[in-house]
């Protein structure tokens, strides 16, 4: 496979991904962390580092308003429950260092 090519395949799939999680919003991002050891705001960062990396000019919020489909603070409004004490305790034993 050439390059184009895995990088178009690359991109379609984080699309997708990014879509998925945007039609899933009873997933909480702290379940994604327990389960996957990553979440929306990762995903968020990670594309907010690689725009850095090739000189695009992008702020935090606009990144996290790609992977979310709208202002972070508007998603949280609508969709974020409070962390179960459940929850927050494997988030804990998840991520000791």
């Amino acid at each position: 496979m050439d390059d184009k090519t895995r990088t178009e395949l690359e991109a379609a799939a984080f699309r997708r991904l990014v879509d998925h999680l945007r039609e899933r919003t009873d997933v909480q991002n702290i379940d994604l962390m327990n389960l996957a050891g990553f979440c929306r705001n990762c995903l968020s960062k990670w594309y907010l580092a690689a725009a850095q990396e090739k000189g695009v000019a992008l702020t935090d919020p606009e990144a996290r308003k790609i992977v979310y489909g709208m202002p972070y603070d508007e998603w949280k409004a609508k969709y974020q429950n409070e962390a179960s004490a459940d929850q927050k305790a494997k988030f804990a034993a998840s991520h000791k260092h």
